[in-house]
């Protein structure tokens, strides 16, 4: 009897085990869709509209769009009065619609990047439960969700985050197709791309052909490629989205379309530095250290996997397109950081794959504790080092007073302390504890980095244009390029090659000198409004 009984208790202990693991197994996967729902909200919606535009990409953007819907144009962007061949009219569009629906303000302007960004970390989770499984589809959305460089243009009135959504979900239905061969997705991939280029450019359609086709040939599968590429359906599918825009601006602005996007904005911009954005051969290797913030240890620990480059056809095609947006960009001539996010999104699922494998405290914590040990000496930083700068514009913008309050600074050290204790703690595992990490940096870039600059490099020119438009006075601008000026002026803001007398200019503070005897109407951060001396002053 008493052999029965101990039997008895052993199967109610092993029972209640079993529903205790249950109940945690259900409390978990209830947790990880609200998780991800919530670090998408913090990344990209939390005070969107709370800091002012950063010029130029923002500020061109946003004033590009005003004066679409001043003038009623909807082929053809402007930008101070100006046309504006840099980039395609989609992202355009869904601004003035943000900005139809809820007013020309900053998070109407950055909406449309935000809501496209969210729909870019959908896709790769959809993609990842699919063909990885569950939990590294989280995971991968997780790490694209709180990665600083999706954060930065996913909270940006720029074109980037729309851009990379349709890369994502092109290249994702390649995938799909070179797995199962049906026309259907292969021809979706063709819509996708389609919308890109109606979005970015060339570029649209470069990535998804350089990126697939590298991968195809890897697998010695080449004629399939080829098959897929001369699909009559799937280019009509792409020419019916994207060329009726492309005819319309032609028919609009003639041969200067032609050279100013095609030749200036696409060729000139692969040949030669376009605006300074220039660098060497190795400048983006730097840049994806900094772009997968706080998870640059996680992706050197996924390196390795490059030569797995033939082990599946899904290892191929991940690599195939991050590797093919490295070696493109690095032998382009303009160099941008936020370009190489064009294959961050194969590195967000093949770093979800490897974080089991990640065993390092230190190369898990070392990039995230070294990321808010900036942030946080920011202050004393600018404190140390700005007064000592030779160019006075520079000087006066990271010498500003009231950028960094007791709060500020107390967040910060905060953060930092929080992000200590899972840098030592053992339990739970590794991976568990850098996502929390991850989180803590993600709100240390969206509530204080950001803040920051904005105020420091935007602030005095959101103030200037406010004084300006209370006053009624006409602006010309002189040596500086700060097109969300005119935004919040409210007027289009003309630059001048040789400011006139009795003109109010919009200048720097290191041009000022070459005006002469100027009567100064404002002066904060470097930025100066100025009023030229009368004909008879």
């Amino acid at each position: 009897m008493r052999g029965v009984r101990g039997g008895a208790s052993l199967l109610r202990a092993q029972g209640t085990r079993e529903r205790r693991l249950a109940r945690r197994a259900g409390l978990r996967e209830a947790a990880l869709p609200l998780l991800l729902a919530a670090t998408v909200l913090l990344g990209l919606f939390l005070n969107l509209g709370a800091m002012p535009l950063f010029d130029v990409d923002e500020g061109a953007f946003g004033e590009a769009t005003r004066e679409m819907l001043e003038r009623g144009d909807y082929v053809s962007t402007w930008l101070n009065g100006q046309p504006r061949y840099d980039k395609p009219i989609l992202i355009y569009w869904l601004q003035a619609a943000s900005v139809a629906m809820f007013g020309l303000d900053e998070f109407a302007l950055r909406l449309p990047s935000a809501l496209a960004a969210s729909a870019w970390i959908a896709a790769i989770f959809a993609f990842g439960r699919r063909h990885l499984d569950r939990d590294t589809g989280y995971a991968a959305a997780f790490i694209a969700a709180s990665t600083a460089g999706l954060t930065v243009i996913g909270r940006g009135a720029i074109a980037d985050a729309l851009l990379n959504l349709f890369l994502a979900l092109a290249m994702f239905d390649i995938v799909r197709y070179a797995f199962e061969p049906r026309p259907a997705r292969r021809r979706r991939a063709f819509l996708w791309i389609g919308l890109g280029l109606l979005t970015k450019g060339p570029v649209a359609l470069l990535v998804p052909g350089g990126a697939s086709l590298l991968a195809f040939a890897l697998q010695g599968r080449t004629r399939d490629w080829w098959r897929a590429v001369r699909d009559p359906a799937g280019w009509a599918i792409l020419l019916a989205v994207a060329l009726p825009w492309y005819l319309l601006e032609y028919g609009q602005c003639g041969d200067a379309f032609l050279a100013g996007f095609f030749m200036r904005h696409n060729v000139e911009r692969f040949l030669a530095p376009l605006q300074g954005h220039g660098g060497g051969p190795l400048y983006y290797l730097p840049a994806i250290l900094v772009l997968l913030l706080p998870y640059t240890g996680l992706f050197l620990r996924a390196l390795p996997g490059l030569r797995r480059l033939r082990a599946s056809a899904l290892d191929s095609f991940l690599w195939s397109w991050f590797l093919f947006v490295f070696v493109f960009f690095s032998l382009a001539g303009t160099k941008l950081p936020h370009y190489l996010l064009y294959g961050a999104t194969p590195l967000f699922l093949l770093m979800a794959q490897r974080r089991g494998v990640l065993r390092s405290r230190l190369l898990a914590f070392g990039p995230p504790l070294l990321f808010l040990g900036l942030v946080a000496a920011l202050p004393q930083l600018l404190q140390r080092f700005a007064p000592g700068i030779a160019n006075p514009y520079l000087r006066e913008a990271l010498g500003q007073d009231g950028v960094f309050g007791p709060l500020w600074q107390a967040g910060a050290a905060l953060l930092l302390v929080a992000v200590l204790g899972p840098a030592l703690w053992r339990e739970p595992p590794l991976w568990r504890r850098l996502a929390a990490s991850g989180l803590l940096c993600s709100l240390a870039l969206v509530g204080l980095l950001l803040p920051a600059a904005a105020a420091i490099q935007q602030g005095p020119v959101k103030e200037a244009a406010l004084l300006a438009r209370r006053a009624g006075w006409e602006v010309h601008s002189w040596r500086i390029n700060v097109p969300s000026f005119s935004i919040y002026r409210g007027a289009v803001t003309p630059a001048t090659a040789a400011p006139r007398a009795g003109q109010v200019i919009l200048t720097r503070s290191d041009a000022l000198g070459a005006l002469g005897r100027v009567q100064l109407l404002y002066r904060k951060g470097g930025i100066v409004l100025a009023r030229m001396p009368g004909a008879n002053g």
